[in-house]
């Protein structure tokens, strides 16, 4: 992980990490996901946003309106760590609606596994207008390892599982035949189910 400005101890929870909004705010007319292939910062540009500096005194954000920021953070994660994003309660309790975007994601509020790029908060005040600045704390990210059950990456995971099975009845059946001489009825020591 690196940032635009060092990572500080207050950040640090034992469960997740702050992620602080950047320089700037985008405002824009509605929600999206960059998707396969394509990056925030090329989505934005195709949409022609309104710039809002987030220095000093920061900006207001106004109400009903949805606003694109990058945040100070940016990830280069191993293949085995991904990540999950959630706003932070202080944020839910102001009535703040938020969630991370990252690059190539059809997904929001999740870090794939291997991820390595910038992070974006989508801000959407909901009952009134907010007042942000460069390094205010709207969202957090926790970190794990390893595939979840119900996570994007758990049918990567699950499939490379599944093709290691199926080497290892396959190295079975070899061993047999090498063993006994002859090919054999597959039922007696293929033991995979149904794919």
């Amino acid at each position: 992980m690196s940032a635009a400005a060092p990572i500080e101890p207050a950040q640090v929870q034992p469960a997740s990490l702050d992620l602080r909004l950047g320089a700037e705010a985008y405002r824009v007319r509605a929600s999206f996901l960059p998707g396969p292939a394509a990056s925030v910062a090329e989505r934005l540009k195709s949409l022609n946003p309104e710039r809002v500096s987030l220095f000093g005194e920061g900006a207001v954000l106004e109400k009903g309106i949805v606003y694109i920021a990058p945040l100070m953070e940016r990830l280069a994660l191993p293949i085995t760590v991904s990540g999950a994003a959630n706003p932070k309660s202080s944020t839910g309790r102001l009535d703040i609606f938020t969630r991370l975007i990252v690059d190539g994601s059809d997904a929001f509020d999740y870090v794939p596994a291997g991820y390595s790029g910038p992070l974006f908060a989508e801000i959407s005040p909901r009952s009134f207008s907010v007042r942000v600045r460069a390094g205010t704390r709207l969202n957090q990210l926790r970190f794990r390892q390893g595939a979840a059950m119900d996570g994007p990456d758990y049918a990567h995971w699950h499939g490379s599982f599944q093709v290691v099975q199926i080497f290892k009845n396959m190295q079975q059946i070899y061993d047999y035949r090498i063993k006994h001489g002859k090919i054999e009825e597959m039922t007696t020591v293929m033991t995979v189910g149904s794919l």
